[in-house]
């Protein structure tokens, strides 16, 4: 008795808690409608687009037949893991994928933040937006374009850095993309370093504007060179900013988008160029073996959420920042 009597309890505790979580909903959701309607496209947009597509992961667990369907398709379990596990690409597209991540990890951190502090201490205003308009601009170059001219550039006798070479003494040098296959990496990283970091240097910019101008003044009342002011003051104001993004590309580590990859790739460099994700494109939709394909890409995506835990755990140990 004494035991249904504190079951009953908890019931109606719970019951009364929800009650006023609905309550305070409803009374959110009169007074702020508007910030509601402002968002209701987003959360749309993600329930269409991300979450309903998870009901196909299934395929992923099953011998996938579009004559048969779904739900219909014979259950393999993880027959499928198994397989990329044993598969002589495995440990190649896993070295391929973290090397290749972990060097754009490298650089891709500290390029916005070390731009947006040279973009704070330009203090001509215009000066300032024409140079920062023109860092945003290689971020709109649609990905084909960015490798054409990447092409370009590298194409013997008519590419400028065939030009810059003679200069130097190298006379003829084949295409680097086909004759030097180690150098796909930092053909890869530094094309989207120059692509992107003007536009990920926008929220440090603005997280460093709004930096406290008296912490300045009061530096430099003390004698503080530049160099210390940003090291004892900007850095450290607006470091919530970088481990927040930090923590967010560490989340994506095996995440490299497949569709500048496959651009760039050839039988010359297929060997240091073939990622998680072009083996999934290739062996999913090319060789239309969907279950498999699923399968390696729930895998990886599994490893990232993973490593974005632990990304935000050590963060908020460290540092007392985290996502959540």
């Amino acid at each position: 008795m004494k035991q249904k009597a504190k079951l009953s309890s908890k019931n109606s505790g719970l019951g009364s808690w929800v009650k006023r979580e609905l309550l305070d909903w409803k009374k959110s959701l009169k007074q702020n409608y508007e910030i509601y309607l402002l968002i209701l496209p987003v959360v749309i947009y993600f329930i269409v687009f991300a979450y309903v597509p998870m009901y196909g992961l299934q395929i992923a667990f099953k011998n996938y037949s579009p004559a048969l369907g779904i739900m219909d398709s014979p259950w393999v379990g993880l027959d499928h893991l198994t397989r990329f596990f044993n598969s002589p690409y495995f440990w190649r597209t896993i070295e391929n994928t973290l090397s290749m991540s972990l060097y754009g990890l490298l650089i891709a951190i500290p390029a916005p933040i070390i731009l947006a502090l040279l973009f704070n201490e330009i203090r001509h205003r215009k000066s300032r937006v024409m140079i920062q308009s023109l860092s945003y601009a290689p971020n709109f170059i649609s990905i084909v374009v960015s490798v054409s001219m990447i092409t370009m550039f590298l194409t013997p006798e008519t590419g400028f850095i065939d030009s810059i070479l003679r200069i130097f003494g190298y006379d003829s040098p084949q295409n680097i993309l086909t004759s030097t296959p180690a150098a796909f990496d930092h053909i890869y990283v530094w094309s989207n370093i120059w692509q992107g970091v003007g536009w990920s240097s926008v929220i440090y910019s603005a997280a460093i504007d709004g930096v406290p101008m008296e912490l300045y003044e009061a530096s430099s009342i003390e004698g503080a060179s530049k160099v210390r002011q940003i090291w004892h003051i900007t850095l450290p104001t607006i470091s919530p900013t970088i481990v927040i993004l930090a923590i967010m590309a560490v989340g994506g580590v095996l995440s490299i988008g497949h569709e500048k990859i496959l651009l760039l790739q050839n039988d010359s460099n297929l060997e240091v160029s073939e990622v998680i994700a072009t083996y999934v494109y290739k062996s999913g939709l090319q060789q239309a073996q969907y279950s498999f394909g699923a399968m390696v890409g729930l895998f990886n995506n599994i490893i990232n959420f993973a490593v974005l835990f632990m990304a935000n755990a050590l963060a908020r140990k460290v540092n007392d920042t985290s996502l959540w």
